[in-house]
């Protein structure tokens, strides 16, 4: 990896799209400081301090500290997120959208075109419900409509801005370019982190205590970041030939090759989806101020809390914990099934000449297919339980409060991953244009 980054910039027009990513990231940790007009951070601060739970210390990691600060990035790219998560459950769903992702080039630009007003717009829904819902609760320097207006208007703004700058960053620095502006977030957040850390388990401490406790955690971090590698990384390869076909004099065909399907098929998404399921109920309970209860409901809230997993004193909140990680594997199965056909796979290799060895062309090949992917999805899923897991066994039994997690941890080595094998795959073409020129 570090030599792939070292040649990189040796090589004059990769060095210009990292100098250009690196502006954009520059711009983006100012704008993460930017305060909102007529918003008091440290107010907020002291909001989300007293209210701390699971979901707003994951929206805060993944906006970089901008939600907490309430900046004019405090929305970040979520509504993006959302909304291409959204418009991929649609295409299926809705024939005219599925016809457009077919049409190859022009009918994905037309599905970006639809991605980019969605986001808009669930951005201003966003902030028109947090702004109305702070102004209500009085932590708004004024509760006039005006001062809504401007805060509804920043939030959605700063949004759509990020937006931009991630497509600027895909066209002409590396990588995705929502991707990097996510990561960046999160790795902002990773020195507080390991502050709090040193702070609550090395500070103070005599030194043998200090250099165990250091030791275990940078073990725990590393095993898991390498767990995530192989796991983002490992897949199954389905063996595939092809027939030999007579074209005029020439025989041509009998290639081998195979279908790679990976174990972590929907990648974080069924994170995201379980995780996002779980928390919403808490966070509207906590901007209405009904989150602090001692009914029923106050304890199904707590119960959904991932602040209250795994806590030796209240283990009955745990059980949150095993519909969190039921959901996890629901929702592999469910993504994966929405964005990967095995009937379509199979017809195409039968009109393209192409069959599994052992296996007849047509719907035997399919049920294969599906076959196998029913049960690497699940090492896929269970793998990412067990990653997910971790991070809230520590917070829960020793009280490791820190913002990122097992989603931030896969996000960010997917994330450098694929754009080190984009940046390899950019010095390739160059390579190749370098010899058909020669």
């Amino acid at each position: 990896m570090f030599d792939t980054v070292r040649n990189a910039f040796k090589v004059k027009d990769i060095r210009k799209r990292l100098f250009y990513t690196f502006c954009m990231l520059i711009v983006i940790r100012l704008g993460s400081q930017l305060p909102i007009p007529g918003v008091d951070s440290n107010v907020f601060k002291d909001f989300f301090e007293n209210n701390g739970n699971d979901a707003f210390n994951f929206f805060d990691a993944i906006t970089g500290g901008s939600f907490l600060q309430m900046s004019v990035f405090a929305l970040n790219i979520t509504p993006y997120i959302t909304s291409s998560i959204i418009m991929q459950l649609l295409t299926i769903a809705i024939p005219k959208l599925e016809e457009m992702q077919r049409d190859g080039e022009e009918g994905r630009k037309k599905i970006v075109e639809i991605t980019r007003y969605v986001t808009v717009a669930l951005a201003l829904i966003e902030s028109i419900a947090m702004a109305v819902g702070f102004s209500r609760m009085g932590y708004l320097a004024d509760t006039g409509v005006l001062a809504i207006i401007q805060v509804v208007a920043t939030l959605t703004a700063g949004s759509a801005v990020l937006m931009w700058i991630g497509e600027r960053i895909t066209e002409n620095g590396v990588g995705n370019g929502i991707s990097i502006v996510l990561v960046i977030n999160i790795i902002s957040r990773i020195p507080d982190d390991f502050g709090t850390l040193y702070e609550q388990f090395v500070s103070g401490k005599t030194p043998a205590k200090a250099v165990l406790a250091a030791v275990i955690i940078l073990a725990i971090i590393l095993v898991t970041v390498v767990f995530v590698i192989y796991l983002q990384g490992a897949e199954r390869r389905i063996p595939v030939q092809y027939s030999k076909k007579i074209q005029g004099r020439r025989q041509v065909g009998g290639q081998s090759t195979h279908i790679p399907l990976k174990v972590n098929t929907g990648g974080v998404i069924p994170v995201i989806f379980a995780q996002s399921l779980m928390q919403f109920p808490v966070v509207i309970a906590t901007l209405i101020g009904k989150g602090n209860g001692t009914g029923i409901g106050s304890k199904i809230l707590k119960g959904l809390s991932q602040s209250n997993w795994c806590d030796p004193d209240q283990p009955i909140y745990s059980i949150g914990l095993v519909v969190y990680l039921i959901l996890i594997i629901a929702f592999a199965y469910f993504y994966t099934s929405i964005t990967f056909n095995p009937l379509e796979i199979a017809n195409n290799m039968k009109r393209s000449g192409g069959f599994i060895p052992g296996i007849r062309p047509g719907k035997p090949t399919s049920d294969y297919l599906a076959k196998i992917l029913g049960y690497i999805v699940f090492i896929g899923a269970v793998g990412l339980a067990i990653v997910a897991l971790i991070p809230i066994f520590f917070n829960g039994v020793f009280n490791a409060n820190v913002s990122f997690g097992g989603t931030s941890i896969i996000i960010v080595v997917g994330v450098v991953i694929e754009t080190i094998k984009q940046i390899e795959s950019q010095m390739l073409v160059r390579n190749y244009k370098g010899f058909l020129n020669d």
